[in-house]
């Protein structure tokens, strides 16, 4: 095998839910530690190490720029800074919106401020960093109770499917839900029609260019992968359009803070990103993925696992 054969097509750098604030730190519902003034060191770190390695093509930021208990006055301020920290990166950041960044502003402010490119509101998007691959980023808030208009029909759907799953007054507690069940809280949302629509479309116009797929999105889109309560609404329907075609080989996310990995019935590897957020001082999380024509190898840093995705 000639070295021109381990040679990657491309590399891009991976890092997930760093939630930073400037507050004393804290810890999870479940008691987990979170170290909200350390995260940005995190992620200083990370641009330097993924600018020092000189051959990232791109960065994916998986979601949850800054925290939901970041105080309100300073969440315009907050997230513009870390914007900046991820700007010093050389070349293109691309951005997802996760829950986090909803509590704290509302989609028409952040969207512009992530560069996120659709009108509307919309927040998902694809491209193509080789002509071998595509890369597709999920708006898992598109049907959601946070970052739209209270009038809005997409708060108003997100509103009625959690009044019939969901019992509990807290609409972010799972308690009394039982196994996939768990996943009906306020903090996880769904994939709205069109934008199913234009996944399938997607994926066909991939599938037609013979263009292998890696499919983002902040929430988790298969239980194997996650803690039942961060999960994606409508995980199932996603997957089912995912698994019409061969060409969607990993789906990475981020959102569930302790990482996991699962291949699924049909092949596909996902993996959830450990977070960013509960790295201890001196600790890190964060990492590059080399992409083959037939696998994907996932070099982790410290608190993130390496991981190989054969395909």
């Amino acid at each position: 095998m000639g070295s021109a054969a381990r040679q990657p097509l491309f590399s891009f750098g991976v890092i997930a839910d760093v939630q930073y604030a400037d507050i004393p730190d804290g810890r999870s519902f479940l008691g987990v530690p979170r170290y909200y003034r350390n995260s940005i060191l995190v992620l200083q770190r990370a641009v330097e190490t993924w600018n020092q390695h000189g051959n990232l093509k791109f960065v994916i930021n998986m979601g949850d720029i800054v925290d939901g208990f970041c105080p309100k006055d300073q969440s315009l301020a907050a997230t513009k800074k870390l914007v900046r920290e991820f700007d010093k990166f050389n070349g293109p950041v691309y951005h997802m919106i996760g829950n986090h960044c909803l509590y704290n502003l509302p989609r028409e402010e952040l969207l512009p401020l992530l560069k996120i490119p659709g009108c509307d509101g919309i927040a998902y998007y694809d491209f193509s960093p080789t002509p071998e691959y595509r890369i597709v980023v999920l708006d898992g808030y598109d049907i959601s109770a946070v970052g739209w208009p209270q009038d809005h029909p997409n708060t108003i759907a997100a509103l009625k499917i959690l009044e019939e799953k969901n019992p509990n007054s807290e609409k972010n507690s799972p308690a009394g839900l039982e196994d996939v069940e768990r996943r009906f809280v306020k903090y996880n949302g769904g994939v709205g029609e069109k934008q199913l629509q234009w996944l399938d479309s997607v994926l066909q116009d991939a599938s037609n260019s013979n263009q292998r797929v890696i499919v983002c999105g902040h929430v988790p889109m298969s239980p194997g992968v996650a803690s039942k309560a961060a999960l994606l609404w409508n995980y199932d329907e996603v997957m089912n359009i995912i698994h019409k075609y061969d060409s969607v080989k990993v789906c990475l996310s981020g959102h569930d803070h302790k990482g996991g990995y699962f291949v699924d019935s049909h092949g596909v590897h996902h993996r959830s990103l450990e977070a960013a957020l509960e790295c201890p001082p001196g600790t890190y999380s964060f990492g590059y993925i080399d992409v083959y024509e037939n696998k994907l190898s996932l070099v982790g840093t410290d608190r993130m696992q390496s991981t190989d995705f054969e395909s």
